[in-house]
């Protein structure tokens, strides 16, 4: 049974949830208003794209706990509608270093939980040690990372969208690049670095919490009589 206080979180998780949706629903409207159509449109893929953390887990049979849900969705809000749709990016210039460094500590908390439950799952044989484990949470989100900003690359030759910025004088986009896979690196460390502290001296964080919850809110994928 979830204590009081999951309750009250699981509470304030689908308030702060719909209020994100509603804020992108006003904006579709203003633009729409401003005959804004290409951003309106955009704006509606994002507003849906901010389900897709609850259809992929029901999809899956997984349920994630409602911080992690909530981050992602914050992340996509943010980077994608204020950033993009509403040019936060070139309103604020820490904008981008904020999310991308933000972006290595998610991208890092998901390499610990998957190598988390890999440990924990009775038909992987498979027992790492800490100091593993935190290097596989950084190489995994480096390497999103990077991935991403291939993204960014192919859709800036293939559709002449702006995704690469210009930087420190360098038109071509090239230093925006290493400036966001540099705070990647910088926000997946520090994460690879606490999990492994936690790891090693078995101390309570935040991270461990919702690890904590992940498997307790999904026994089927830890259960010791799962047929092989």
């Amino acid at each position: 049974m979830d204590s009081p206080e999951t309750t009250r979180f699981d509470l304030a998780h689908r308030y702060l949830t719909y209020t994100l949706r509603v804020v992108i629903v006003i904006g579709i409207g203003w633009e729409i208003a401003e005959g804004l159509w290409g951003s309106a449109a955009i704006a509606t893929g994002i507003l849906l794209l901010t389900f897709l953390p609850a259809v992929l887990a029901r999809q899956a049979n997984v349920h994630v706990p409602p911080e992690f849900e909530l981050l992602t969705i914050a992340f996509i809000f943010a980077s994608l509608f204020l950033g993009e749709v509403r040019d936060y990016y070139n309103r604020f210039w820490w904008w981008d270093i904020v999310l991308h460094t933000t972006s290595g500590g998610l991208l890092g908390v998901l390499g610990l939980l998957l190598v988390y439950v890999l440990n924990e799952t009775p038909h992987v044989d498979l027992h790492l040690r800490p100091g593993f484990v935190a290097f596989f949470a950084f190489c995994f989100a480096l390497s999103v990372g990077t991935t991403w900003e291939l993204f960014e690359f192919a859709m800036d030759q293939l559709f002449g969208m702006n995704m690469q910025k210009p930087m420190l004088g360098d038109p071509s986009g090239l230093t925006d690049t290493m400036f966001d896979l540099m705070v990647d690196a910088i926000g997946a460390f520090l994460i690879s670095i606490a999990g492994y502290v936690y790891m090693v001296r078995d101390s309570e964080s935040i991270i461990d919490q919702g690890i904590r919850r992940f498997i307790t809110r999904n026994p089927h994928l830890f259960s010791r009589n799962r047929a092989g």
